[in-house]
């Protein structure tokens, strides 16, 4: 990088304009899909094990099988259980029995009298740690920070507890986010379960989010994306992650550990259940400085019977450098969307070694930044591979964080030429599948920066950048790990990642049950 010579001006925030939409005022309103998407979901029996959704968690509060006084009350032995279970699933780190059955309980009311907030009402929910939620502790995977109980909701959990939804805790993650792997070996977190493997990890960093959605604690969970922290986990636990646009879910009330690669987003059960929860989510904050001129947030044709008329690019030999494994189900993920219309357009993504190191600069740099009184005061209350990872962001100079922002520009001025010509970019989600964990691990953590790197290279495009990306869960190994799908499209087209998302979903004819799953309805 230092020895490049870039002439663009750096773009210290990829914030991109929103282009001016012709208005289609026949486009279906985004509740009519939502019930359309809703009574579609019907694919519980047809293959053996499927995820409950959102969709059977309303089936059994409005038919009135279940209420979600009973559901909560399940949900508090589940997590009593896997605090006990060998080993822990570490999922949920934070919970607090009354404040689920206080909201579960005003969710039994609404229902009974008829008068629900949104689709989300008595859905449980989690969100990872790195959010203000009260009364829980804001420790974002450190020993040292949340001395006191949250007094203020992050926005997104004001918003999550304003649409009916029982927060059931406060997730597990990577040390202040600075890890791939989830592997937290410090005394309040522990090491998160893969759900599919428990001696594998979940993938970081949110972590606990993936596998308690996995785990069937609660279908809904959010997390943040900095370097693939919402789709690697969600990749590893066999679930669905979306990542927004850059600014088009507020991150206020999360900590501010890199301003300039993070955005919020879902990790759910089904692409159905991730539109629901972006549709509620997604809208401008005044309290978060970006994304205020965002375009409203549609689901327009999610729901197209078929994918005519998409252009789907893919640079081949980007695609191609993954795990055999991976690559060969990715293929065929591929030409199943072929099979449905779209045509697949060869790309050129120019500059994607630039892309790595630049985004790294830019992820490391701001953490670095901003975690400076910590390095200071609490250095030897971190874990030993966050250190080593704001070691190695201490030798970056203001030369290379500028550098890296001048090649931003160029690859976000590189994207916006190639979404003229296609719709979204396709890759695998994670480049191999999540890795096995070691019983040093547990004692001292883990650094591994041979995976760290390839379990980003298909992550960091989109975090660079800003635009958006969903992974969706396509099959699975030999040794039974998932794998997974990813597509990106251009700022604030998030519609299409969801329609395309819903077609891929529909490529893997089985899914099989995670070995570590609770039935929250049974």
């Amino acid at each position: 990088m230092r020895s490049l010579d870039i002439h663009e001006d750096p773009t210290f925030i990829p914030e991109v304009a929103a282009e001016v939409a012709e208005d289609k005022s026949e486009a279906r309103s985004t509740s009519d899909i939502i019930e359309q998407l809703i009574a579609a979901r019907s694919d519980s029996a047809s293959n053996g094990f499927s995820f409950k959704g959102i969709k059977d968690y309303l089936d059994c509060y409005r038919s009135g099988k279940l209420t979600p006084s009973q559901v909560a009350k399940n949900i508090i032995a589940m997590l009593e259980d896997c605090d006990k279970s060998t080993p822990p699933l570490r999922a949920i780190v934070q919970w607090d029995s009354e404040q689920i059955m206080l909201m579960a309980e005003a969710s039994t009311a609404r229902y009974r009298n008829k008068c629900t907030l949104s689709y989300l009402d008595g859905i449980p929910v989690c969100l990872k740690e790195e959010f203000k939620v009260v009364p829980y502790r804001h420790r974002v995977g450190t020993v040292y920070l949340g001395t006191e109980p949250e007094t203020e909701d992050a926005t997104v959990a004001k918003k999550l507890r304003e649409a009916g939804a029982i927060i059931i805790g406060v997730s597990n993650m990577h040390e202040l986010g600075t890890g791939t792997t989830g592997c937290n070996p410090n005394r309040y977190h522990k090491i998160p379960r893969n759900p599919y493997k428990p001696n594998h990890f979940t993938g970081g960093s949110s972590s606990g989010s993936a596998a308690a959605v996995a785990a069937g604690l609660c279908p809904v969970a959010i997390g943040t994306d900095g370097g693939g922290s919402v789709r690697i986990p969600a990749s590893f636990c066999g679930v669905v992650g979306l990542k927004g646009t850059f600014g088009r879910i507020s991150s206020y009330g999360s900590l501010p550990l890199s301003y300039s690669t993070v955005s919020v987003g879902p990790i759910c059960t089904s692409v159905a259940d991730a539109a629901i929860v972006y549709s509620i989510l997604a809208e401008p904050d005044p309290l978060y400085p970006y994304g205020l001129k965002q375009p409203k947030a549609t689901l327009s044709d999610m729901c197209a019977t078929d994918l005519k008329g998409l252009k789907l690019g893919v640079d081949w030999t980007f695609f191609k450098a993954c795990d055999d494994e991976v690559l060969s189900i990715c293929e065929k993920a591929v030409e199943h969307l072929q099979s449905l219309g779209a045509s697949v357009v060869e790309v050129f993504l120019p500059e994607m070694e630039e892309v790595r190191v630049a985004h790294v600069i830019c992820i490391l740099s701001e953490m670095r930044d901003f975690l400076q009184p910590d390095f200071n005061k609490h250095f030897q209350e971190m874990n030993l591979d966050t250190r080593a990872n704001l070691a190695l962001a201490s030798q970056f100079t203001a030369l290379d964080y500028i550098t890296a922002n001048r090649q931003r520009t160029r690859s976000m001025r590189f994207l916006q030429e190639i979404f003229t010509t296609v719709n979204c970019i396709l890759t695998p989600a994670v480049a191999c599948t999540a890795p096995r964990i070691y019983e040093s691990d547990l004692l001292t953590g883990s650094s591994d920066l041979p995976f760290t790197v390839r379990s980003m290279r298909f992550m960091q495009l989109g975090n660079f950048t800003g635009i958006p990306g969903l992974v969706v869960p396509i099959g699975y190994s030999a040794a039974g790990l998932p794998i997974s799908f990813q597509v990106m499209a251009k700022w604030w087209d998030e519609a299409v990642l969801l329609r395309i998302g819903l077609k891929l979903e529909q490529f893997r004819y089985q899914t099989k049950k995670p070995s570590i799953y609770y039935d929250i309805l049974a």
